[in-house]
């Protein structure tokens, strides 16, 4: 795969994987469980006083950037690229526990999420699947419509 399409496709799958993401917040902030902690901490290191705009283009950003080693992945191995949503939810999970779960909360001295409980794990668990699983779907959609049009060639 080329660079160019590789970024093009992590820019695409990333910002649908992101925008499939957003409608979790209220739902589980409703339920009573935290979720998007980092977004306005991260924010914070560059902003002063966040706007959600700005968040929301940071989540966008941040979704291309996280969906890059998957699509990698995914274009570099024929025998995961065969199920591409579960190894993209495979890859959510990866995620949140390296990123989410561990490198955050010690990065802004926060307890990590499994001293918190359940109710801080699975809101954020859940959505990085949720994001990793689209990000594949995405990338499954995209080849096999690739694919299709080089048959009818």
């Amino acid at each position: 795969m080329q660079l160019t399409t590789l970024l093009w496709q992590s820019v695409r799958a990333g910002t649908i994987a992101s925008v499939a993401i957003v409608p979790l917040a209220p739902l589980l902030k409703a339920a009573g469980l935290r979720i998007g902690h980092y977004g306005p901490k991260f924010a914070g290191l560059y902003l002063d006083e966040p706007q959600p705009w700005q968040l929301f283009v940071q989540h966008l950003v941040i979704g291309w950037l996280s969906a890059l080693p998957l699509l990698v992945v995914l274009a570099m191995s024929t025998p995961l690229g065969c199920w591409p949503v579960r190894v993209g939810a495979v890859y959510g999970a990866l995620y949140y526990v390296a990123v989410n779960s561990l490198a955050l909360p010690l990065y802004f001295g926060d307890a990590l999420p499994r001293q918190l409980g359940a109710a801080t794990v699975l809101p954020s668990l859940v959505g990085h699947v949720v994001f990793g699983a689209v990000v594949g779907w995405v990338a499954r959609s995209t080849a096999a419509r690739k694919k299709n049009q080089s048959l009818r060639a």
